[in-house]
């Protein structure tokens, strides 16, 4: 099966490299700096323009002022922004505005009621990313290794292209593929020797896990 995958929180040129040559369709930097992925804007410059030919580049912010997302733009030759914080959707559609680039916008789920804001942003976005949603007081909005209960989302109809995220590893991405019928999956902790660090061998058994999955054609 055809799932794209997003390798987040590339910090190393030979983890960028280790993404393309896996075959994953997105790598992810984080501007987010309390997160052990964060790249400055300078290095974030310099992996992107190391990046292979498609490896669509994703910056990851959080809750960002204009002045950061000016910063970005000036510098990496980023193709879509995500958006990991508590942007409301109108903030989300300002973001697309100002950037002229697409907008992932990841929304944490943990009940009905998280799933319930699907709809409201996906009119905005282009595409979500639905992720565990952050334990209460933790550190950060997401790369907390957790999942969350994928049977909330399974068969639902989402409006705009999805991601799924959270607490996914070689060896659960199939089962997750197959439960919620995502075509695209996202991974951080999951492919690591230690935070911030891939491991090359990670990476391409989490792409051929994610590509291995049977998934039953909706109707």
């Amino acid at each position: 099966m055809d799932v794209r995958v997003k390798i987040c929180g590339l910090t190393r040129a030979e983890d960028v490299a280790a993404a393309g040559r896996a075959g994953a369709a997105y790598g992810g930097f984080v501007f987010f700096p309390r997160s052990p992925r964060a790249v400055s804007v300078v290095a974030a410059r310099a992996l992107a323009l190391e990046a292979p030919v498609g490896l669509a580049k994703v910056g990851l912010m959080v809750d960002p002022e204009d002045a950061l997302l000016d910063a970005v733009m000036a510098e990496v030759p980023l193709d879509m922004v995500q958006l990991h914080g508590s942007e409301s959707p109108e903030r989300v559609a300002e973001v697309r505005a100002r950037t002229g680039l697409p907008v992932m916008k990841a929304l944490g789920i943990a009940s009905e009621e998280d799933v319930g804001r699907i709809a409201l942003y996906g009119r905005v976005a282009d595409q979500l990313l639905l992720d565990a949603k952050a334990p209460k007081g933790a550190e950060l909005p997401g790369g907390n290794g957790l999942a969350f209960d994928w049977r909330l989302i399974a068969g639902r109809r989402v409006p705009v292209p999805w991601m799924l995220a959270g607490g996914l590893t070689p060896d659960n991405v199939a089962r997750a593929v197959e439960m919620t019928g995502a075509r695209q999956v996202d991974v951080s902790s999951g492919v690591e020797a230690e935070p911030g660090l891939k491991d090359a061998a990670k990476i391409e058994a989490f792409v051929r896990g994610a590509r291995g999955a049977e998934v039953v054609p909706k109707l």
